[in-house]
Protein backbone atom coordinates (compact mmCIF):
# COMPACT_ATOMS: atom_id res chain seq x y z
CA UNK A 1 0.00 0.00 0.00
CA UNK A 2 0.88 3.42 -0.48
CA UNK A 3 1.03 6.28 2.11
CA UNK A 4 -1.15 9.20 1.97
CA UNK A 5 1.46 12.18 1.03
CA UNK A 6 0.03 12.92 -2.48
CA UNK A 7 -3.62 12.99 -1.08
CA UNK A 8 -4.75 16.39 -0.64
CA UNK A 9 -7.64 16.65 1.89
CA UNK A 10 -9.60 20.55 1.53
CA UNK A 11 -9.78 22.31 4.79
CA UNK A 12 -13.68 22.36 5.01
CA UNK A 13 -13.28 18.54 4.84
CA UNK A 14 -10.30 18.51 7.32
CA UNK A 15 -12.01 20.43 9.66
CA UNK A 16 -15.49 18.10 9.34
CA UNK A 17 -13.06 15.20 10.55
CA UNK A 18 -11.82 16.70 13.53
CA UNK A 19 -15.31 17.58 14.92
CA UNK A 20 -16.24 14.16 13.95
CA UNK A 21 -13.39 12.68 15.66
CA UNK A 22 -14.18 14.65 18.70
CA UNK A 23 -17.34 12.76 19.63
CA UNK A 24 -14.84 9.85 19.85
CA UNK A 25 -12.10 11.13 22.29
CA UNK A 26 -12.52 7.71 24.13
CA UNK A 27 -11.82 5.53 21.48
CA UNK A 28 -10.69 7.15 18.16
CA UNK A 29 -10.98 4.11 16.28
CA UNK A 30 -14.85 4.28 16.35
CA UNK A 31 -14.55 7.75 14.00
CA UNK A 32 -13.50 5.38 10.94
CA UNK A 33 -16.96 5.36 9.64
CA UNK A 34 -17.56 8.89 10.11
CA UNK A 35 -14.50 9.59 8.41
CA UNK A 36 -15.08 7.08 5.85
CA UNK A 37 -18.48 8.64 4.63
CA UNK A 38 -16.63 12.06 4.39
CA UNK A 39 -13.97 10.70 2.46
CA UNK A 40 -16.57 8.88 -0.10
CA UNK A 41 -19.02 12.00 0.58
CA UNK A 42 -15.94 14.29 -1.08
CA UNK A 43 -14.18 12.28 -3.32
CA UNK A 44 -16.80 9.78 -4.50
CA UNK A 45 -14.92 6.85 -3.24
CA UNK A 46 -12.19 5.84 -0.95
CA UNK A 47 -8.63 5.75 -2.38
CA UNK A 48 -5.23 3.53 -0.89
CA UNK A 49 -4.18 7.45 -0.04
CA UNK A 50 -7.55 8.02 1.28
CA UNK A 51 -7.45 4.68 3.74
CA UNK A 52 -3.68 5.93 5.04
CA UNK A 53 -5.08 9.54 5.56
CA UNK A 54 -7.82 8.34 7.82
CA UNK A 55 -5.52 5.75 9.29
CA UNK A 56 -3.10 8.52 10.05
CA UNK A 57 -5.52 10.99 11.47
CA UNK A 58 -7.01 8.62 14.31
CA UNK A 59 -3.36 7.03 14.81
CA UNK A 60 -4.18 3.60 13.37
CA UNK A 61 -2.13 0.57 11.46
CA UNK A 62 -3.98 1.14 7.45
CA UNK A 63 -5.29 -2.45 7.64
CA UNK A 64 -7.91 -1.21 10.46
CA UNK A 65 -9.58 1.14 8.51
CA UNK A 66 -9.16 -1.21 5.31
CA UNK A 67 -10.76 -3.66 7.10
CA UNK A 68 -13.71 -1.36 7.45
CA UNK A 69 -13.73 -0.73 3.76
CA UNK A 70 -13.76 -4.00 2.79
CA UNK A 71 -16.00 -5.09 5.05
CA UNK A 72 -19.18 -2.45 4.40
CA UNK A 73 -20.53 -2.98 0.70
CA UNK A 74 -21.53 0.80 0.69
CA UNK A 75 -18.38 2.21 0.94
CA UNK A 76 -16.52 1.98 -2.51
CA UNK A 77 -12.88 1.44 -3.13
CA UNK A 78 -13.43 2.26 -7.04
CA UNK A 79 -14.25 5.72 -8.85
CA UNK A 80 -18.07 5.56 -10.25
CA UNK A 81 -19.13 7.17 -12.91
CA UNK A 82 -20.36 10.67 -12.77
CA UNK A 83 -24.09 9.63 -11.78
CA UNK A 84 -23.44 5.76 -9.83
CA UNK A 85 -26.77 3.75 -10.26
CA UNK A 86 -27.62 1.55 -7.27
CA UNK A 87 -30.27 -0.98 -8.14
CA UNK A 88 -31.93 -2.59 -5.23
CA UNK A 89 -32.29 -6.69 -5.57
CA UNK A 90 -33.37 -7.58 -2.73
CA UNK A 91 -36.93 -10.04 -2.93
CA UNK A 92 -39.38 -7.37 -3.55
CA UNK A 93 -37.36 -5.63 -6.19
CA UNK A 94 -35.89 -8.59 -7.98
CA UNK A 95 -39.13 -10.07 -8.37
CA UNK A 96 -40.89 -6.99 -9.42
CA UNK A 97 -37.68 -6.86 -12.04
CA UNK A 98 -34.68 -5.09 -10.77
CA UNK A 99 -32.49 -8.16 -12.74
CA UNK A 100 -33.93 -7.07 -16.37
CA UNK A 101 -33.72 -3.40 -15.06
CA UNK A 102 -30.34 -3.57 -14.35
CA UNK A 103 -29.55 -5.02 -17.89
CA UNK A 104 -31.62 -2.56 -19.32
CA UNK A 105 -29.18 0.36 -17.63
CA UNK A 106 -26.53 -1.51 -18.65
CA UNK A 107 -27.57 -1.84 -22.19
CA UNK A 108 -28.51 1.81 -22.86
CA UNK A 109 -25.39 2.81 -20.61
CA UNK A 110 -22.88 0.54 -22.77
CA UNK A 111 -21.63 -0.94 -19.90
CA UNK A 112 -20.13 -4.36 -19.51
CA UNK A 113 -20.80 -6.04 -15.89
CA UNK A 114 -18.74 -9.17 -16.52
CA UNK A 115 -15.87 -7.93 -14.78
CA UNK A 116 -17.70 -6.84 -11.34
CA UNK A 117 -18.25 -9.06 -8.68
CA UNK A 118 -20.97 -8.56 -5.55
CA UNK A 119 -18.61 -7.70 -3.38
CA UNK A 120 -15.11 -6.53 -4.18
CA UNK A 121 -15.24 -4.94 -7.74
CA UNK A 122 -19.08 -3.82 -7.84
CA UNK A 123 -19.44 -1.39 -9.79
CA UNK A 124 -19.20 -1.46 -13.69
CA UNK A 125 -18.39 2.05 -15.21
CA UNK A 126 -19.48 3.06 -19.25
CA UNK A 127 -17.11 3.96 -21.61
CA UNK A 128 -17.48 7.42 -21.25
CA UNK A 129 -17.52 7.62 -17.73
CA UNK A 130 -20.64 9.45 -17.07
CA UNK A 131 -22.69 6.11 -15.68
CA UNK A 132 -21.81 3.81 -13.27
CA UNK A 133 -23.97 0.74 -11.87
CA UNK A 134 -23.98 -1.80 -9.18
CA UNK A 135 -26.89 -4.06 -7.52
CA UNK A 136 -27.65 -2.64 -3.89
CA UNK A 137 -29.07 -4.50 -0.74
CA UNK A 138 -32.44 -3.15 0.35
CA UNK A 139 -32.99 0.45 -0.51
CA UNK A 140 -36.44 0.46 1.58
CA UNK A 141 -39.45 0.64 -0.71
CA UNK A 142 -40.79 -2.98 -1.39
CA UNK A 143 -44.01 -1.87 -2.33
CA UNK A 144 -43.02 0.22 -5.14
CA UNK A 145 -40.14 -1.79 -6.64
CA UNK A 146 -37.78 -2.09 -8.74
CA UNK A 147 -36.39 0.95 -6.69
CA UNK A 148 -33.04 2.67 -7.59
CA UNK A 149 -30.84 5.44 -6.41
CA UNK A 150 -28.79 7.65 -8.97
CA UNK A 151 -26.29 9.06 -6.85
CA UNK A 152 -28.76 10.08 -3.76
CA UNK A 153 -32.07 10.34 -5.90
CA UNK A 154 -34.47 7.99 -5.39
CA UNK A 155 -36.26 6.71 -8.17
CA UNK A 156 -39.55 4.21 -7.45
CA UNK A 157 -41.26 1.74 -9.49
CA UNK A 158 -38.82 2.38 -12.65
CA UNK A 159 -39.99 -0.06 -15.38
CA UNK A 160 -37.65 -0.78 -18.44
CA UNK A 161 -39.09 2.00 -20.09
CA UNK A 162 -38.63 4.57 -17.76
CA UNK A 163 -34.98 3.26 -17.30
CA UNK A 164 -34.26 5.21 -20.53
CA UNK A 165 -36.10 8.25 -19.54
CA UNK A 166 -34.18 8.17 -16.43
CA UNK A 167 -30.64 7.92 -17.96
CA UNK A 168 -31.82 11.20 -20.77
CA UNK A 169 -32.87 12.99 -17.84
CA UNK A 170 -29.11 12.63 -16.18
CA UNK A 171 -27.12 12.75 -19.45
CA UNK A 172 -28.48 16.28 -19.89
CA UNK A 173 -26.73 16.83 -16.10
CA UNK A 174 -23.77 17.23 -14.28
CA UNK A 175 -23.36 15.90 -11.23
CA UNK A 176 -22.63 19.38 -9.43
CA UNK A 177 -26.27 20.01 -10.78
Amino acid sequence: MSDCTNFTVPAALEAEADEAISHYEESKRAAVLPLLHLIQHEFGFISEPAVHWVANKLELEPIKVLEVVTFYPGLRQHAPGEFHIRVCRTLSCAMAGSGELMEKFCDLAKIDRSKSDSHHHPIAVSPCGKFSVEFAECLASCGTGPVCLVNDDFHEAITEDKAEALLKQYSSKTAAE
